[in-house]
C-alpha cells in the first residue's frame, strides 16, 4: 500500500470518527436531562398510551394545569423584589407569585409539550421563559434570593425540556443563558454555603442551572458542597438540627429542607449515575430522616420540640405535603409506609411555592431502569 492510500484511509478513518463523534453529541444533547431524563418520559409516555393508572389519571391532572398556563399572561419583573418572610408576610407572597405563577405555567406547559408532542404547549412555556429572560434582570431585598431559587427551579426546569425546541430562537436562547448565569444562578450561589433548607434550595437551584448550562465545574462544586452538608443536618435519630428550630412550624421545615436534598441526589444520580440516596453515616441517612418526617407528621403529638405542630394535609394553605415529597421518593426506597401515606390521594400534584416534587405521580422515580 503506497503512501497516499494509507493518508486517504487514516483521513476517511478519522472523518468516520468525528461524524459518529457529533452525531452521539448531537443524539444526547436532544435528551432532555436534570429532573426528567428521556428514559423517565419515555416510560410515562407508554403508560399513558396504555391509560394505566394511575399516570392516566395523573397526566390528565398535569394537561388541566397547562391548559390553564395558556390563558395567563407573564408577569415578569425586573428587579425581583422579595421581602423577608417574618418581616412583611403579605408582601412576601404577594410578590413571590409573579415567578411562582409563570414558573409553574412554564414548567406544566414544557411537561405537557413532552407527552403530548403539541406545539402550543411548548411555545406557551418558551413565552414565559423569553418573557422572564428579557425583563428580569436582578434581584434584591432578604429573601429575593432565597424565592428565585425554591420557585425558579421550575423555569431552569422547562428550560433543559425545550433547550433544542426549534421554536426557542437562538438569540433567545441566548438572553436565557445570560439570564441563568448572571440573575438566577447568582442568586443561587449567593446563599448556597448557608446551612440550612436555604443552602439547600440554592443547591438545587444551582444544579439545574449548571446542567442547563453544561457547567460541570460548578455541578462539582455544587455536589461536594451537598455531601459534606448531609451529615451535619441529618442528626443520628433522623431530625434535621437546623430546622426543629424553627418552633410550631419544625415539620414543615423539615420538609422543606428533605425536598430539594432528595431532588438534588436525583440530579445528580441523572448526570453521573453516582447514588446519594444510598449514603450513610453511622445510621444516619436520607431515609432515617424522611420515616423521621413521616412519622411525626401522623404523630405531631410527640414532636418533642414544639408543642401542637404545624402538620401537611390536604388543607394546608402550600398543597399536599409532605405527600409529594414521599411519592417521588418511594420510587427510591419502595416503603410501605411512604406508600400507605400517599395512596388515598393519588395523583399528588404540588402547584405552589416550592418546586421540586410538583408531579411526583406522574413522573415517578427508578434507580433500575424504567419497565
Amino acid at each position: 500500500m503506497n503512501k497516499l492510500k494509507r493518508k486517504l484511509i487514516l483521513y476517511t478513518v478519522l472523518c468516520l470518527i468525528f461524524w459518529l463523534g457529533y452525531q452521539n453529541k448531537i443524539y444526547a444533547s436532544d435528551q432532555p436531562g436534570g429532573m426528567h431524563p428521556q428514559r423517565q418520559i419515555d416510560f410515562v409516555k407508554a403508560q399513558i398510551r396504555n391509560k394505566k393508572e394511575p399516570y392516566f389519571t395523573a397526566f390528565k391532572a398535569l394537561i388541566i394545569k397547562a391548559d390553564s398556563g395558556l390563558l395567563i399572561n407573564q408577569h415578569a419583573v425586573e428587579d425581583f423584589s422579595i421581602p423577608g418572610f417574618y418581616a412583611d408576610k403579605e408582601g412576601h407572597r404577594r410578590t413571590s407569585l409573579a415567578l411562582q405563577v409563570d414558573g409553574f405555567s412554564a414548567y406544566s406547559c414544557a411537561l405537557a409539550y413532552q407527552l403530548t408532542g403539541q406545539a402550543k404547549y411548548a411555545l406557551k412555556a418558551i413565552y414565559f421563559l423569553n418573557s422572564w429572560a428579557a425583563t428580569n434582570k436582578k434581584y434584591s431585598q432578604l429573601d429575593g434570593s432565597l424565592v428565585m431559587s425554591y420557585s425558579g427551579t421550575t423555569m431552569m426546569m422547562a428550560a433543559e425540556l425545550l433547550k433544542n425546541n426549534k421554536s426557542w430562537k437562538a438569540k433567545d436562547q441566548q438572553q436565557f443563558i445570560w439570564w441563568t448565569k448572571n440573575v438566577f444562578r447568582q442568586a443561587a450561589n449567593s446563599i448556597r454555603y448557608r446551612n440550612n433548607n436555604s443552602g439547600d434550595w440554592s443547591r438545587f437551584a444551582s444544579l439545574l442551572a449548571d446542567v442547563y448550562l453544561n457547567d460541570q465545574e460548578d455541578f462539582q462544586k455544587n455536589v461536594e458542597m451537598i455531601k459534606n452538608e448531609l451529615f451535619k443536618q441529618i442528626a443520628p435519630d433522623g431530625h434535621m438540627v437546623e430546622e426543629v428550630k424553627r418552633q410550631g412550624n419544625g415539620i414543615w421545615y423539615t420538609y422543606f429542607s428533605l425536598a430539594p436534598i432528595s431532588a438534588s441526589f436525583w440530579v445528580v444520580y441523572n448526570q453521573t449515575s453516582e447514588n446519594l440516596f444510598s449514603l450513610e453515616q453511622n445510621g444516619t441517612s436520607l431515609k432515617k430522616a424522611l420515616d423521621y418526617l413521616l412519622y411525626h407528621n401522623q404523630h405531631p403529638e410527640e414532636w418533642t420540640w414544639f408543642k401542637k405542630p404545624v402538620t401537611g394535609n390536604k388543607d394546608t394553605a402550600t398543597g399536599f405535603w409532605p405527600a409529594n415529597l414521599l411519592e417521588a421518593l418511594n420510587g427510591i426506597y419502595h416503603s410501605k409506609d411512604f406508600d400507605d401515606f400517599v395512596a388515598p390521594y393519588r395523583p399528588i400534584v404540588y402547584p405552589r411555592h416550592d418546586y421540586a416534587w410538583t408531579y411526583p405521580t406522574l413522573f415517578p422515580l427508578s434507580l433500575t431502569q424504567y419497565r
